[in-house]
């Protein structure tokens, strides 16, 4: 999180005679400083946008688990992370028979020996809907052939893209999905087919962040201080 303040007067201790005290400064600032190891962060932040991600998507996620703090995180698995102990599983809310499976892979570039390593460790595969793979490198072509014969959806991210949790983007309008009913009334108010609707990629951020797939329709509401808010709807192609 970043934090903007300024130092007025003599209040902080931080301006004498018109100018700064640089070590009553360093001292302040050095509060906002990590200490902690690169590595920990990041896997902090990319685990709580997954856990944010799957919350969005109505999959049943413990508040507790997406309000945990770094330093929390960090207690638990500490400075180097154990990429086995980042893999957890969540059921849908509404459906329990969905229920996905996320498994963080290690920095090296994911090949089939790894592909296969990973199918190892995956336990009641005939319960499983979803897998989300986060990846550090890159993937091989002969890797990507074999996640394809996996029997449920793989999708996979990179862990750089899960930093920060687009949809939080205080640019970014507000998405939503609709149901197969939502998008039947909607057609038939418009008197128009899905083909009419203006497009939304199936690689774009937000639909790869809401897992959708083609021919789903989702609401885009657009508010801003200057215009009034609106809404447009769009159809995954």
């Amino acid at each position: 999180m970043e934090t903007n303040w300024v130092a007025e007067g003599n209040g902080l201790g931080a301006e004498r005679g018109g100018s700064f005290d640089m070590g009553a400064l360093g001292r302040c600032l050095s509060s906002f400083v990590d200490e902690g190891s690169p590595e920990s962060h990041r896997y902090y932040l990319s685990r709580r946008t997954v856990l944010e991600m799957l919350r969005d998507r109505g999959y049943s996620v413990p508040s507790s688990e997406i309000d945990l703090s770094l330093q929390e995180f960090r207690v638990i698995h500490g400075q180097n992370p154990d990429i086995d102990r980042l893999k957890f599983s969540a059921t849908h809310k509404s459906d329990p028979s969905k229920r996905i499976l996320v498994i963080f892979c290690g920095t090296g570039v994911l090949k089939v020996s790894s592909v296969r390593l990973i199918a190892a460790q995956i336990v009641n595969r005939d319960s499983l809907t979803g897998l989300i793979l986060i990846l550090q490198n890159q993937i091989t072509n002969q890797a990507l052939k074999a996640v394809d014969l996996f029997s449920f959806k793989v999708e996979m991210f990179q862990i750089t893209d899960l930093l920060v949790n687009i949809t939080k983007h205080l640019l970014k309008p507000k998405h939503e999905v609709l149901t197969d009913r939502e998008k039947e009334k909607l057609l038939k108010k418009y008197s128009i087919e899905e083909k009419q609707l203006p497009r939304l990629l199936k690689k774009d951020a937000i639909a790869h962040y809401y897992g959708l797939e083609k021919g789903q329709v989702v609401k885009v509401t657009h508010t801003g201080d200057i215009t009034e808010s609106h809404v447009t709807y769009r159809c995954v192609w």
